[in-house]
């Protein structure tokens, strides 16, 4: 089962995350970053490609698509905020947008 980070994990785990881009959500336990793209094709094109890992390990983004850009955030709502989940498919977002 996952859990909710801990005081002890947040930093290890969230700290570089924020370094590339991501912040966290006002008045949410949750992260969120903002994606540009080339354009509409390249911005859809990597949606499908985080769609099947977030498919595979069963954790879900909250995201937007206008034209070239995706804005996502990222939280574990059956623990009620963030989780490892998030910091792995945070990860996993940044090195398919990287391609």
């Amino acid at each position: 089962m996952t859990e909710k980070l801990s005081e002890e994990t947040r930093g290890p785990l969230l700290n570089p995350l924020f370094s590339c881009g991501w912040a966290t959500v006002e008045g949410r336990d949750a992260i969120t970053k903002t994606y540009q793209f080339e354009d509409f094709i390249e911005a859809f094109g990597w949606m499908t490609r985080v769609a099947f890992w977030a498919e595979k390990w069963n954790h879900h983004p909250e995201w937007s698509n206008v034209y070239k850009t995706v804005e996502v955030v990222l939280t574990t709502h059956d623990v009620g905020g963030l989780s490892s989940l998030d910091a792995k498919l945070a990860r996993k977002m940044d090195s398919l947008a990287e391609t």
